[in-house]
């Protein structure tokens, strides 16, 4: 789906969240420095720092609707300098303990496109819109993400044989509140890809499928500021410790595998 199409339906749900407010809604904001962005267990900008940040508004109808931006790497979105999110959603509390949510998710790659690749591909854009349920429970929450696009351009001009429209990520993820200001959060994803490569990569490696596994470990400096450390792991190195820039294809670097990052954090 071409960005045209999936700007404007993240921008109606976001309208939607907000014209359905019931009292006064919570908004809030928050910024980031980190020394990795790591998305689903992959780097997004090749191992170097990123500035992020975003707002969020939460109404008491159980609307909630957001922006988030981060920094990125050319050698993935080759043409954007930034990824840009727009996401909203609805949910409810049930019985003791329990919640859901459903929503959709937007990533947009302002600029990024494959004929901006060297060398020259045909036109394609990176931006993908996601649909997604979760469902809580207590510090447990287990989120079922399915693309509604081609996977962040991923398609034949990528050399694969057919659309990652119906790419599905699941994903469970855990919140432990620990003694004094720290808390620790764990994380489990799988990232199923609906199509593979026509053409093997040179150590054999045809299917982009993987697994992430995460533990945060987050001290509250202040009431407005956090520090954390992360562990992230991928799996299928074989597909994504050679990973190809986009903008020279001698260039390659290790996305995926075992990766440790820090970040300062700020909610307002």
């Amino acid at each position: 789906m071409p960005r045209l199409a999936v700007l404007p339906i993240a921008v109606a749900l976001f309208a939607a969240a907000t014209a359905h407010a019931d009292d006064a809604p919570a908004v809030t904001g928050n910024a980031a420095i980190a020394s990795d962005y790591v998305f689903r267990g992959l780097s997004q900008t090749w191992g170097k720092p990123a500035i992020q940040g975003g707002g969020d508004y939460a109404a008491a109808n159980g609307f909630a609707a957001g922006s988030w931006a981060s920094r990125i790497s050319r050698r993935s979105f080759p043409g954007a300098a930034m990824e840009l999110d727009l996401y909203a959603s609805y949910g409810r509390s049930f019985g003791r303990d329990w919640t859901w949510r459903a929503g959709l998710y937007g990533y947009l790659y302002p600029g990024g496109n494959l004929d901006r690749a060297s060398p020259r591909l045909p036109a394609r854009s990176f931006d993908t819109l996601e649909a997604n349920f979760a469902l809580g429970w207590k510090w447990l929450t287990l989120k079922y993400n399915d693309a509604l696009t081609d996977y962040f351009g991923a398609d034949t001009e990528e050399g694969y044989r057919g659309s990652t429209r119906g790419t599905r990520y699941l994903q469970l993820d855990a919140v432990l509140p620990l003694p004094g200001a720290w808390s620790l959060a764990l994380h489990a994803g799988r990232t199923h890809y609906a199509s593979v490569l026509r053409t093997p990569l040179p150590d054999g490696a045809r299917n982009p499928d993987y697994s992430d596994f995460g533990v945060t470990l987050k001290y509250q400096l202040t009431a407005h500021w956090a520090l954390s450390g992360s562990m992230t792991r991928a799996s299928n190195a074989a597909f994504y410790r050679h990973a190809v820039s986009l903008l020279n294809p001698d260039d390659t670097g290790d996305i995926g595998g075992t990766r440790g990052f820090v970040m300062l954090q700020g909610t307002f």
